[in-house]
């Protein structure tokens, strides 16, 4: 039986070619429903306040950065999206004096123009963002050193691949896109010996890290978030984590405050998680192959899936 066309974007896979059921089962989950769908392996916290949220996600990085000794270095993948956190690792940091010596951070993307990383100096790149709102903000004498910090990049991603065998990741933390997934680990386009099928999980969790094109309604969202809505700022490539180091982590933990993705999107990556259900075009379902993954969801955000004008 052929798939579904995208209903976003048909020359792509996504959700919307999903079988109809499994939409639907998802969209009528209640909050309690959604809370409930935790298993071995699939842990699931909510969190009734913003401080609450945000500082929890903060203190994820200091537990991580804790475990690194100079024999066994290890430390944190962590995002931009969620990105509040970031000035609160800083002060704890700072607050408890914990020595970053011998700590890794590793960036979990970065955009691409005309084939070459965006400049750090530029207002869009996340390396800048994790620089102004985290690390700049470390004291100096507690900072890790800058070789322990890796981003992604066109230029050197043989070296950003690498360093994950040099260093353990203990976790990787990141949001959840509208288009399903974590970093920019983002559907197949619907060509070639995909034009009928999307990838298989087995072939997509082989992806390492990479030059990735994005998905239409990535772009639409990243402009949403980070441009004013000015889709036309927003590169359409990216380098971005890849599956095949995601599963060199311990613990991969994405956090939902609500406005990255959409009450139906939390709703139908939790419960094919949780009853593993597999699927390429919706990578952040191949969360379910992985051994200890998390979910933290802020209440409010969680919403519903009513149809109600405002």
């Amino acid at each position: 039986m052929s798939r579904n066309k995208s209903t976003i974007a048909e020359g792509w896979w996504d959700y919307t070619t999903l079988d109809r059921e499994i939409l639907l089962e998802a969209a009528r989950l209640t909050p309690e429903d959604l809370l409930g769908l935790s298993r071995p392996g699939f842990e699931i916290n909510v969190y009734e306040t913003r401080e609450s949220f945000f500082n929890a996600e903060a203190l994820e990085y200091i537990q991580a950065w804790r475990k690194s000794t100079p024999d066994n270095p290890a430390g944190v993948c962590g995002p931009i999206g969620p990105t509040e956190q970031l000035p609160l690792v800083a002060q704890i940091v700072n607050e408890l004096e914990i020595n970053l010596r011998d700590a890794h951070f590793w960036g979990m993307d970065e955009w691409v123009v005309d084939g070459k990383t965006l400049s750090a100096d530029e207002p869009l790149s996340f390396a800048k963002a994790d620089m102004d709102l985290c690390f700049n903000r470390i004291r100096p004498e507690l900072r890790m050193p800058k070789e322990n910090i890796h981003f992604p990049s066109v230029e050197g991603m043989d070296e950003y691949r690498a360093s994950f065998d040099r260093a353990k990741c203990l976790l990787v933390q990141g949001g959840q896109g509208e288009v399903k997934h974590w970093a920019f680990n983002d559907p197949a386009q619907r060509t070639g010996k995909y034009a009928d099928v999307p990838p298989s999980p087995e072939e997509f969790l082989e992806l390492p890290s990479r030059l990735v094109d994005l998905h239409p309604l990535t772009k639409i969202q990243n402009a949403r978030t980070s441009s004013g809505g000015i889709v036309s700022d927003i590169p359409s490539q990216a380098v971005s984590l890849g599956p095949k180091e995601t599963w060199k982590a311990d613990t991969v933990s994405i956090w939902h405050p609500g406005w990255h993705d959409n009450p139906f999107g939390l709703r139908l990556t939790t419960l094919m998680i949780s009853k593993k259900i597999v699927d390429s075009s919706v990578p952040m379902s191949l969360l379910a192959l992985h051994k200890n993954v998390r979910f933290s969801f802020l209440r409010s955000g969680i919403g519903t899936c009513m149809v109600e004008m405002h």
